[in-house]
Order: structure tokens, then C-alpha cells, then sequence
């Protein structure tokens, strides 16, 4: 099926949005820019039944005009990463806390009927970076530890839980960000560590993702001089498709971290970020909060496509992946 510039320009999109309900202006970006996913914060949230019948009524607006069902995503690690919290909504144990893969799965299965219940199609976990224990590493409350090997398993664990209740599951923060100390929704880190030693120390836990499936893997907003020495992982070439397609063979759903973070912006603009997105080959771009830069961002993809065949051949490639992905958790 060929799709127009429009849509396929949209499905590259996931956005956040401002309120608790359906408003006219995200009506617009549901219809009018046609983004193939939405992505919730504390913002949008009061209480069960009105999340579930703000994504219903979402999802209802695609239909209504025509869309496919929109990927509907929250960030739900558990701990110090949940936007649904107490006293209205369960909450789950961060990772550190979680003793085993076995209950790393139940604990994930039991999330993954809560989000799929009000309507989530799309988890942003489990995080599978390794923390060393010897450093303040900024993933320290967030990560399953320390060894590779053992992050690994709990991460793939954490997929396997997620997916067989319906939740497609995203591993992050590729390739790791586990050994920096600096905060990228502020700045941007850079972990000078050579390609060998990410590969052994950092990959891992991702591979045994890949080996279970999961869905799709989220990329840091690093920057790895071992591995390009420009760009961050977010919009690397060298990154997102020499290392993680074509070397480590991921055929799921690549995204962005959150292009308004500071690691991003304002040093680098939305239309340059969209550009290396396009050029790595990379499947959904994240901006989480509402502004101007999303139409930017839907115009400069709607020119980009317009204007290169090869790009827009690719383009198709995109769509149909994240339509199967979209249908197999539907």
C-alpha cells in the first residue's frame, strides 16, 4: 500500500500533548499531522477511568478520520520513573529492588495488564543499562545493577512480561548510558569509552532484549567518541543504523529519547535532529511536550520526503514496519 507524504511523515512522530481530555488542538495533531503515537506524563493523568477514556476517546479520533489506531506510550519502570502513581493506580518496585528474573516477569506481567487495561499499547522499559557499582552512576535508582549478564537477563525478563500481556516493551538507552554521571535532560553527556569496551560492557544486556523480542529500543542522547564523534547515539548514523541494525540485526522499532531534552536542544534544531533521524534510518522521533516544534518537525519531514525518492522509498519501509508492530499488539 502507498501511502501519502502526510502519513508518513505523521507515523514517524510520538508527542506529547497538554490536558486530561480530548482538546481541539490535539485533535489536530491526531488529524491534522496525523503523529502515529502519543506519549503521556503526570500531566495528563488524574485518575483510572479518565485515562482510560482519554485514550478511547484518542483512539476514536483516528477512527473517526480515517487514522490507524494510534501507539499509545507512558514511562511505567517502576520506582522513580512511573506516571501513574499512588494512591489511584498501583505502583511497582524500581529495579534495584527486584531480586530475580521470575519475579522481574510477574511484576512485569502484572504492569502490563494495568497498562493494557486503560488502553496503553506502548511501555518505555525496562531499562538495560549497566550501572557500575564503583561510580554515582545517574541510572544507580533505575538500573538492575551492576553485572551484564545479569541486567540482561532481568531486562529480557521484563520484555517477556510486558509483550505477553499485549505491551509492546522498549529497551533503553542504547548502546547505555549506565557508566555517565551528568543528566542528559540537561546537558549532554559523553562517555569516552572505545567501541570494544561498550561492546563487552555495555551491549549485552540489549542482545538478550533482541533474543526476546522486544518490540523496540529506545536511543541515548550520549555522545560516544568511540563510536562517532559528533553525533549522539539519538542521531548517529554510526549509532542507530552501522551498530544496531546492520551489526547487532534489530529489526523492531528504533526511537529517539525525547528530542526536546537539553542533551538536544536548544544546541541542535528540531528540523537538523528529524534530518539525522531520517539519514540513521531511525522510525519514530519523541517530543514530549507540545510546541511549535512539532509542526516543524511534520513540515520538515512532509519537504524531506517530498524532495528525495530514496528517502521516501525508505520512508515506506518505516511505515510498514510500524504498522506490523502496531497490528501485532493491537
Amino acid at each position: 500500500m502507498t501511502r501519502d507524504i502526510a502519513d508518513l511523515a505523521g507515523q514517524r512522530l510520538m508527542v506529547g500533548f497538554d490536558g486530561t481530555v480530548l482538546t481541539p488542538d490535539l485533535s489536530f495533531l491526531i488529524t491534522g499531522l496525523r503523529v502515529g503515537g502519543l506519549i503521556l506524563f503526570a500531566r495528563n493523568v488524574e485518575t483510572p477511568d479518565q485515562v482510560r477514556t482519554l485514550i478511547a476517546d484518542c483512539q476514536a479520533c483516528a477512527t473517526r478520520a480515517g487514522r490507524p489506531p494510534l501507539i499509545v506510550a507512558v514511562d511505567q519502570e517502576g520506582g522513580p520513573v512511573a506516571r501513574l502513581r499512588r494512591p489511584l493506580f498501583p505502583e511497582f518496585p524500581a529495579a534495584p529492588e527486584i531480586r530475580d528474573p521470575a519475579e522481574a516477569e510477574a511484576l512485569a506481567r502484572r504492569m502490563g495488564r494495568l497498562l493494557r487495561d486503560l488502553g496503553f499499547t506502548m511501555n518505555m522499559a525496562p531499562v538495560v543499562d549497566v550501572a557500575p557499582a564503583d561510580m554515582e552512576s545517574i541510572m544507580a535508582g533505575r538500573s538492575f545493577g551492576s553485572d551484564p549478564a545479569h541486567v540482561g537477563r532481568m531486562g529480557a525478563a521484563v520484555v517477556a512480561g510486558l509483550q505477553a500481556e499485549g505491551v509492546m516493551a522498549v529497551a533503553k538507552h542504547f548502546p547505555g548510558i549506565g557508566r555517565t554521571t551528568l543528566d542528559s535532560h540537561r546537558i549532554q553527556p559523553v562517555l569516552k569509552a572505545s567501541a570494544e569496551s561498550i561492546e563487552g560492557f555495555d551491549l549485552p544486556p540489549f542482545a538478550a532484549a533482541f533474543a526476546r523480542g522486544v518490540a523496540g529500543v529506545m536511543l541515548s542522547h550520549i555522545r560516544y567518541p568511540g563510536l562517532d564523534a559528533q553525533w549522539p547515539a539519538s542521531l548517529s548514523v554510526a549509532v542507530a543504523r552501522d551498530l544496531l541494525r546492520r551489526r547487532m540485526g534489530f529489526h523492531g522499532l528504533v526511537l529517539t529519547d525525547d528530542l526536546d531534552m537539553g542533551a538536544v536542544k536548544p544546541a541542535i534544531a528540531i528540523d537538523t535532529a528529524v534530518a539525522r533521524a531520517l539519514a540513521a534510518d531511525i522510525d519514530i522521533a519523541l517530543i514530549c511536550h507540545r510546541s511549535n516544534d512539532i509542526e516543524t518537525a511534520h513540515g520538515f519531514l512532509m519537504a524531506a520526503l517530498a524532495g528525495d525518492g530514496g528517502l521516501l522509498a525508505r520512508a515506506e519501509v518505516h511505515a510498514r514496519r510500524i504498522e506490523a508492530f502496531r497490528q501485532r499488539f493491537a
